[in-house]
């Protein structure tokens, strides 16, 4: 038994399509920018002047940069971080980064991000208060 249709599958005519629903989750997930707005040498010590967001995305062309400048022999690096609006872990890992293999980093001109970053990585560091007290009253 053979049935044969002339019906189309799909209706002649279809709704609109709704535009997709986006939710937003109020963190702002688009990747910052760090711009190398200076790059001179003194000899084997390259010295950027570093300029806008440095995240975890942003900080890894500057590590691919600062790889390169190892491989050719640099071993000192001055970063200046005047013109830095913010800075989070992933700065702090091209911080530890450099000075491994006896590397010498300096790090200049600290913007008020810089120093927020590096003070909340410090107090991260540092025993609570408490803690350094009540040690210190136990070995008094």
């Amino acid at each position: 038994m053979s049935t044969s249709s002339t019906a189309p599958i799909l209706p002649a005519t279809l709704a609109p399509l709704a535009p997709p629903t986006v939710h937003d989750s109020g963190a702002d997930t688009a990747p910052g920018g760090i711009v190398v707005h200076s790059c001179t040498t003194l000899g084997a010590t390259l010295v950027l002047g570093l300029r806008g967001e440095i995240d975890h995305f942003s900080a890894t062309p500057l590590r691919a940069l600062l790889a390169s400048a190892a491989d050719d022999g640099y071993t000192g690096l001055v970063l200046d971080a005047s013109r830095v609006t913010f800075a989070d872990s992933g700065f702090l890992a091209v911080l530890e980064w450099w000075p491994r293999q006896g590397r010498r980093l300096r790090l200049v001109n600290r913007s008020r991000a810089v120093k927020r970053l590096l003070h909340a990585a410090g107090a991260a560091t540092r025993p609570p208060a408490q803690a350094v007290s009540r040690t210190a009253q136990a070995t008094s």
